[in-house]
């Protein structure tokens, strides 16, 4: 089943679809016809086919619901390891400088855990444990600020490539003589 904007279910609307399968299930095992439950449950008779279907199967608990499908999950002692690796730096997991990105921690969690999470998915749970962006706690001795300033007011904007306007500037082509 799709639902809108990639949403799911919450816990009560699942409670809810379960006591309607397993009201379905009642009239199963009333022998009614998949039509008439369709038309009582006001669901469509696809899904009730599939249950019964399921139902045959595995009995009720073949139509109970199998709970949230959630995300994969690290476990306390897993986070507690994680944390440990990421302290190490990226440099023992073999990356060739001192910057944890997400989707080295991804990449991370992968080759340790064996689970995968999407970099928007990584981010959460840094977040969600209390880890955030790595910020340098001082400015390097070797700072200039002037230095940093003058090039900014200076260099930057000689490099800086100047903008092309839409329909302006020379043509390879040349015009037929108009004579």
């Amino acid at each position: 089943m799709r639902y809108a904007q990639g949403g799911g279910l919450t816990d009560t609307e699942r409670a809810a679809r379960e006591r309607i399968r397993l009201q379905a299930v009642e009239r199963f095992e009333g022998g009614e016809k998949n039509s008439e439950i369709a038309t009582a449950l006001r669901v469509s008779e696809r899904s009730v086919e599939r249950w019964r279907r399921q139902w045959r199967e595995g009995g009720q608990a073949g139509v109970r619901s199998k709970g949230s499908p959630g995300r994969p999950r690290l476990s306390d002692r897993q986070v507690t390891r994680l944390e440990r690796e990421l302290e190490r730096g990226p440099l023992v997991h073999g990356w060739a400088d001192q910057r944890w990105t997400l989707a080295r921690v991804k990449t991370l969690i992968g080759r340790l855990f064996h689970v995968t999470y999407t970099v928007e998915g990584t981010w959460r749970l840094l977040k969600r444990h209390g880890w955030s962006w790595q910020q340098p706690a001082r400015r390097a001795i070797e700072r200039d600020d002037a230095a940093v300033e003058l090039w900014k007011k200076e260099v930057w904007p000689r490099v800086k490539a100047p903008r092309r306007l839409a329909g302006l500037g020379s043509s390879s082509r040349t015009r037929p003589d108009s004579r």
